[in-house]
């Protein structure tokens, strides 16, 4: 077996694996970085180490409007766009912006406007489309690409059926073609002759990596401080708002975001579960059959299970994955991060079956985290007791493509606001049980 080692550069053209680090993905240095770095000395200098840890001290009286607990995918859209907004704000990040730990890495994640999970996410893609190309204006650099996406299984399997519902109810362009039209069009695919399969021109791919960096970078150019390393232990609500105290010190703000991906239910409260999830990266056989130009993105629902891939981009590698891998869930600082044998033996079968022509050697293999609600529907929304705090999370496998969309909402919720888009089916409260 080939997996991700550690190395100090990566070797391309060795055929050596390429370790997939997020210091791939972080911008280089600008003549700014000194100065972002001295707000975050004097951001320090206004909170007392140790406060609400030996109960001896008060917070500093930091004058924000907001906190956002975790700099990833989504917390990383909401500190941009309450910035944005005019708030005083600071995000508070366990790890490093980007980072490995958690959901938001990969170099690639799908985006898609056929929905077959419900047709009532697609007036949020559409407005996420929408905020994706502002925000490659902002950064500067591409951050989506189209290659179309296709949703392909059995007639009467969920995939296929949710993805025709969905374009029929939101007028969305598509096509309906069998396995082998699919085959014949796409030559990297070998899909099953009795298949059908939507194809939406729409679809593609965004970089989650930069992404985030983009989000973070335009937040802090907007005044939006962030701290990086630090683990929130716990927060309460005060007179005056919320408090958060960290492993390093506690701050105060009149409204919180709890962004906190897969460690969401120590802090929410609420049922979100970790689960381990691997990607492989097999180096094509016939290269030219998977690239972007030639390769849609795809969801297909076959016998082992239901999976979903991407062309070549960025490193060496058709890359894919199964919805679920192994089923292994739990605490997300204890399930292992290494890739095994077994878990590229479950990804090389199916590669194998159905692209054929991208079963080559193994270029990666690498574990992330899913973040499970008991419906695979995200959480978005006001916390169901305290009306100064968003919960944004759950994403379930499939939240990164709506990450700016969120972000803008958070924002709304968090000034007051009734978002113009429904995000009803989102609601954290559909898991508190109701007395009476």
């Amino acid at each position: 077996m080939t997996t991700a080692t550690a190395r100090s550069t990566p070797s391309y053209a060795a055929g050596r694996p390429i370790r997939l680090t997020s210091r791939m993905f972080q911008s280089p240095a600008r003549p700014q970085d000194a100065q972002l770095q001295r707000r975050r000395r004097w951001l320090r200098r206004q909170v007392h180490r140790g406060d609400r840890l030996d109960g001896r001290h008060g917070p500093a009286p930091l004058s924000l409007d907001a906190i956002v607990v975790g700099v990833g995918g989504l917390g990383s859209a909401a500190l941009y766009h309450l910035a944005r907004s005019g708030l005083r704000v600071l995000g508070i990040e366990r790890f490093g912006v980007p980072n490995e730990q958690g959901s938001s890495h990969g170099i690639t994640r799908i985006i898609r406007l056929a929905y077959y999970e419900d047709p009532s996410y697609v007036p949020l893609l559409r407005r996420a489309y929408e905020l994706w190309r502002e925000l490659e204006t902002v950064a500067g650099e591409q951050l989506l690409h189209i290659t179309g996406s296709l949703d392909a299984g059995l007639p009467d399997s969920f995939v296929f059926e949710g993805s025709v519902r969905s374009c029929i109810e939101h007028g969305l362009e598509h096509e309906v073609i069998d396995g082998a039209e699919v085959n014949r069009r796409f030559p990297g695919y070998r899909l099953p002759a009795e298949s059908m399969a939507v194809f939406q021109p729409d679809g593609g791919f965004l970089l989650p990596e930069r992404c985030i960096v983009a989000h973070a970078d335009a937040a802090r150019a907007l005044g939006a401080e962030v701290v990086t390393n630090e683990r929130v232990l716990e927060w309460e609500s005060t007179s005056g708002g919320v408090r958060v105290t960290t492993d390093r010190a506690s701050y105060e703000a009149e409204r919180l975001v709890l962004a906190a991906g897969a460690w969401a239910e120590e802090l929410t409260g609420l049922p979100v579960v970790a689960e381990r999830q691997v990607l492989a990266w097999l180096d094509p056989l016939n290269p030219e059959l998977f690239t972007p130009e030639r390769f849609p993105v795809f969801n297909l629902i076959v016998e082992e299970g239901r999976y979903y891939g991407f062309p070549v981009f960025g490193i060496p590698g058709f890359k894919f994955g199964r919805y679920h891998h192994l089923e292994e869930r739990g605490d997300p600082d204890e399930l292992d991060r290494e890739p095994s044998e077994r878990d590229e033996h479950v990804l090389r079968v199916f590669a194998e079956r159905y692209f054929p022509e991208g079963a080559g050697p193994t270029s990666s293999l690498k574990a992330c985290l899913f973040e499970n609600t008991p419906d695979e529907h995200f959480l978005l929304g006001l916390h169901p007791e305290h009306e100064n705090v968003v919960i944004a999370g759950g994403g379930s496998g499939h939240a990164f493509k709506f990450a700016s969309v969120i972000g803008e909402i958070v924002a709304q919720l968090a000034r007051g606001e009734s978002p113009p888009l429904d995000i009803g089916l989102l609601s954290p409260g559909r898991f508190v049980r109701r007395s009476g």
